[in-house]
């Protein structure tokens, strides 16, 4: 029933009360223009029951579109990190292999000497 009503809010329609079910929005709101009152219209108890899982519908959209926002927001702090750690580590390889270039050796050679100490 939750996935059915969830459907008529992502679809921005009028949700269906009890009596209601098979006839379009418009249908319906032409009949209570005419005057009828549709059997969900005129129950209280009825009413409480639609605004409350009218309600669990928006709050359960309204989760899913927070929980995407925070997702795409990690996602792109994650990006941001490795970004980061990236340039860091080609800073370092640049400093590495101008020092190297400084002192004449290539850096096979320095890699060797290195690895016999």
């Amino acid at each position: 029933e939750g996935a059915a009503i969830a459907q008529y809010v992502q679809k921005n329609m009028r949700i269906p009360r009890r009596g209601e079910v098979g006839w379009n929005g418009t249908e319906i709101e032409s009949l209570e223009k005419q005057g009828y009152v549709m059997s969900g219209s005129r129950h209280a108890r009825m009413n409480a029951i639609r605004i409350r899982k009218e309600n669990q519908v928006y709050s359960a959209e309204e989760k899913r579109a927070l929980a995407l926002i925070q997702f795409e927001e990690n996602q792109q702090a994650e990006a941001k990190i490795m970004n980061e750690f990236r340039d860091m580590l080609t800073d370092r390889l640049e400093k590495q292999r101008r020092e190297l270039a400084q002192s004449g050796m290539d850096e096979t050679t320095a890699g060797q000497m290195k690895e016999r100490k």
